[in-house]
């Protein structure tokens, strides 16, 4: 009898078990229901150009395809035989969208619209209407439609700042055509860097995300769209676990620039950075290493009109920290071009705030700067040979000062990573302008800590540690 409770009371104790645990799952049917009518379906009919490219038939067509991001399609492209050429309709690439005034504007990616000769979105009730594109940014990969009705379902906005790491979240989308499909998951990451995405910092999920959900919402379990569909991380073409969002608070700010004016205006700097490694950090007299280091300041630039220096280590942008240098684009970008901005710096190891006037990014996307022969010189404290530079290193590398690298032997040199056709411009803090600067400034390394060396390595500024044992 005793054993029979006790089977009886472990059965109860695990059915309330399961019970807490499900109650505590998120339950999406509500929200479902009362968001689904405010997401579109985007399908586009291509130039006529972009039609006689398409008529190559590949496996790496279609409207899966074209729906995966730039970073992905174009290592697929040029795999064509050229005896497989046949005739084929305008292709149609199929995406998602959403609802966000009931006067009829829709956001949704700028890739899913690049390039089409007509936009139609579907609506949840099955009416098809031709969409005008108000405007659409590469950048950020946002675009603006409107269609021409009233009364329309919308969408509400929530707040991507406020979203957290760990959070439920939903997506409603047309992957591969199935519309109003839906998939759930959790808040991966936030501002997330990718490759070439330098002015959007992405919200990373695990929500099944497929070639057709591109531009479609991103919900919380309020039913608010905190974001907006546009990437996956892929090596087959399809869903791997790694899905990237535009916060909704960036898609606005791009939406409203789009009504107002038809493209962006986005802040810049003018400046070239990079990541501040360990080393880095301690030659730089850093606590840690944080921060966009400063490899090049473009002349005529607001960094130079401002007093920003090579070598300077910018560690906070208007009141937020700089952890990683891809921090800085995306926030340098979403100020308007005129506002000034407070910048926290590290120079010469003591912390400075530099105020300047934010510029406007040029269309493509830097500014570009143009800028006494001695006998070759051995620094065998470096273990490196150095040379003056010519007058076609400085044309071809667009460089005005500094020492060449020649030849690197085993050494210091070598073990910081130099190597030979690097042109080493400044030391320690000091610009190297001659071989003078050069052989002074090494003889007066200190030892056994690291000190900053800026090297420009193929036309691209680069900062790299470097630490004398004796």
């Amino acid at each position: 009898m005793q054993t029979i409770r006790m089977t009886l009371g472990l059965a109860a104790l695990l059915l309330c078990s399961t019970l807490v645990q499900a109650a505590g799952l998120p339950e999406f049917r509500t929200l479902v229901k009362e968001a689904s009518p405010a997401v579109v379906n985007i399908s586009t009919v291509q130039k006529p150009s972009q039609q006689r490219d398409s008529q190559l038939q590949s496996p790496f067509q279609g409207p899966e395809f074209e729906q995966m991001p730039e970073i992905f399609r174009h290592f697929f492209r040029g795999q064509i035989d050229p005896r497989q050429q046949r005739p084929r309709k305008a292709p149609r690439s199929l995406g998602s969208g959403f609802i966000i005034s009931r006067d009829g504007y829709v956001l949704t990616n700028h890739h899913v619209i690049d390039g089409a000769a007509e936009v139609v979105v579907r609506l949840s009730d099955r009416r098809e209407l031709i969409a005008e594109v108000i405007g659409s940014d590469k950048r950020t990969d946002m675009a603006l439609l409107k269609v021409k009705a009233n009364d329309l379902p919308t969408v509400e906005l929530g707040s991507s700042d406020r979203l957290e790491v760990g959070e439920w979240v939903l997506a409603i989308g047309s992957p591969f055509g199935f519309d109003h499909s839906v998939t759930a998951g959790i808040v991966s990451a936030k501002e997330r860097a990718l490759a070439n995405e330098t002015y959007v910092p992405f919200i990373q999920t695990d929500v099944a995300i497929n070639p057709g959900n591109s531009g479609g919402p991103l919900f919380n379990l309020d039913g608010k769209v905190v974001g907006i569909n546009s990437q996956i991380y892929t090596r087959s073409g399809g869903f791997m676990g790694l899905s990237f969002a535009i916060p909704i608070d960036v898609a606005m700010e791009v939406a409203d620039q789009l009504k107002e004016q038809g493209y962006v205006r986005r802040g810049w700097l003018g400046v070239i950075i990079q990541e501040v490694n360990k080393d880095l950090a301690e030659s730089f007299g850093l606590d840690r290493p944080a921060g966009a280091l400063v490899a090049r300041v473009l002349p005529g630039s607001p960094a130079q009109d401002g007093g920003l220096r090579e070598g300077d280590v910018i560690t906070g942008f208007n009141g937020r920290d700089i952890i990683l240098s891809s921090d800085l684009p995306h926030m340098v970008g979403r100020v308007r071009p005129g506002n000034v901005a407070n910048l926290n710096i590290v120079r010469g190891g003591k912390k400075q705030l530099v105020r300047l006037e934010i510029g406007e990014l040029p269309e493509n996307g830097i500014a570009q700067r143009r800028g006494s022969p001695e006998a070759s010189s051995t620094a065998n404290r470096l273990g490196i040979e150095v040379a003056p530079l010519t007058r076609a290193l400085r044309d071809q590398w667009d460089v005005q000062t500094g020492v060449v690298v020649e030849r690197v032997e085993r050494g210091v040199g070598a073990e910081a990573g130099l190597v030979a056709g690097d042109i080493i411009t400044m030391m320690h803090g000091q610009r190297i302008d001659s071989m003078a600067d050069f052989r002074q400034v090494v003889k007066s390394l200190p030892t056994r800590r690291a000190i900053p060396l800026r090297v420009i390595r193929r036309g691209s500024p680069l900062f790299i540690p470097l630490k004398l044992v004796n």
